[in-house]
């Protein structure tokens, strides 16, 4: 058969196809309007096919069987669905339809010929008890705000009177665990008209069962400097101490030594709360040890500092006493005497008196935002942050960068360094504490 033919031929099958009607599932049956006594189109599946693949189909125009691609079979599909949705869009309508009969069914008179109540309308009974509960919860609510009204006042009254401030409370016992306990230090060194002076009683060697300090091996006649065993609470193990039997008459505690930077201060809380170092060369005796000693007995403070160029100068306080830790072990010094300068009570806001100890990891300073210990790699009695600091790194001469070597606000000529100059440390650093009536 010529092209032209097949062309002409699928033309009029094109032509034939835009007018089919469906009649069943095995068969389908396709006549032209214009041409209703024409022979029949037939459009039909080819034998069988496998499971879940799709079936080719074929069209008969008798005296002619064209096969046509297998898409065509989706034919069937498309008249399925569109016949499923025009079954579901009636369904629908019919719901529509009960729906707004029942509606209007509900509105008309009945049979006695009474209006039928909707379910939502409330007899009379029901709208005074629904007023009457407006009126409990209004009269509920005016009494909450009253309450809350009360509770507002007696919360301003009572931070009036400091009680909801935990550092207040704080600083009111231990001011007064420091007066009790000065004022039983100082009762030690009183005896009756019928007892002997002071100076009687130091003059002849007693022999201590206890030592509570390196004061007491010196009233017996101990005089070398080295390490003794004290106890300064019998509640208390004994530890030992090193003892300076030499500066100032003798008879000192020390309780830290600086030397040569063999011993690292860059420490945590724990190791300031037991201690750390070696007694004979560099070492920080350990807060709680500390707080035993300036507890037993009255106590004044000691320091001696030494730069590289030789300078010697000491610092004296005439007050020492260091808090337990409950209290974080807060400083308390008094009065200065000395020469190199009051770096403790530096200004009003450097003043290391009343302070907490901090630590790197222990943040108990009154710098608001960060921690000083960390910042200056020590622990120490920070304020916010410092004017000294006798636990910064050891340098050897001078060193750049932020200032958290050895440190003595007051020293001689330390302030003239700029900030980003060098910055001069100190070659040893010693502190040390003695009772206050103690006499050589």
């Amino acid at each position: 058969m010529k092209l032209a033919n097949w062309w002409g031929l699928s033309s009029a099958v094109l032509a034939a196809y835009g007018v089919l009607v469906v009649a069943n599932n095995e068969t389908e049956e396709v006549k032209d309007e214009m041409a209703k006594d024409a022979c029949p189109v037939r459009l039909e599946s080819r034998g069988k096919c496998e499971e879940g693949s799709e079936c080719p189909y074929q069209v008969s125009l008798p005296p002619l069987t064209i096969q046509l691609p297998k898409q065509f079979g989706r034919i069937e599909e498309v008249f399925k669905e569109v016949q499923n949705l025009k079954e579901m869009v009636n369904s629908l309508k019919k719901s529509c339809q009960d729906c707004k009969l029942q509606a209007d069914d509900s509105r008309d008179p009945g049979r006695n010929g009474r209006l039928l109540p909707s379910p939502g309308a409330l007899g009379e009974a029901d709208d005074n008890r629904v007023r009457e509960l407006e009126s409990e919860v209004n009269k509920l609510s005016s009494d909450l705000k009253n309450a809350k009204e009360e509770i507002d006042v007696l919360q301003g009254r009572l931070e009036k009177l400091n009680l909801v401030n935990m550092n207040n409370i704080e600083n009111y016992v231990d001011s007064k665990v420091a007066n009790l306990t000065f004022v039983v230090n100082s009762l030690d060194g009183k005896c009756s008209s019928k007892c002997p002076n002071q100076e009687e009683i130091q003059s002849r060697p007693v022999q201590h069962l206890i030592y509570k300090d390196c004061s007491d091996y010196y009233t017996i006649g101990k005089r070398s400097s080295e390490t003794y065993r004290v106890t300064p609470d019998p509640k208390n193990s004994s530890f030992e101490v090193y003892c300076d039997m030499e500066t100032m008459g003798g008879g000192w505690t020390v309780l830290q030594a600086r030397l040569d930077g063999s011993t690292n201060f860059t420490r945590t809380w724990q190791d300031y709360k037991v201690g750390f170092g070696n007694l004979r060369r560099e070492f920080w005796l350990g807060n709680d040890k500390i707080h035993l000693l300036t507890k037993s007995k009255e106590m004044i403070l000691r320091i001696d500092l030494e730069d590289f160029n030789g300078v010697k100068l000491y610092a004296l306080y005439d007050q020492f006493y260091v808090a337990n830790e409950f209290l974080k072990y807060r400083l308390h010094i008094g009065n200065y005497n000395g020469t190199a300068g009051d770096a403790l009570h530096f200004s009003k806001h450097y003043n290391h008196d009343l302070k907490y100890f901090t630590t790197p990891d222990r943040d108990n300073d009154r710098y608001p935002s960060g921690n000083c210990g960390l910042y200056y790699s020590s622990g120490w009695w920070f304020d916010a942050c410092l004017s000294a600091n006798l636990n910064g790194k050891y340098y050897h001469q001078k060193y750049r960068g932020v200032r958290n070597g050895i440190f003595w606000g007051t020293w001689p000529g330390i302030t003239e360094a700029h900030p980003g100059g060098y910055k001069s440390s100190f070659k040893e650093a010693k502190m040390m504490m003695r009772p206050k009536h103690f006499k050589p």
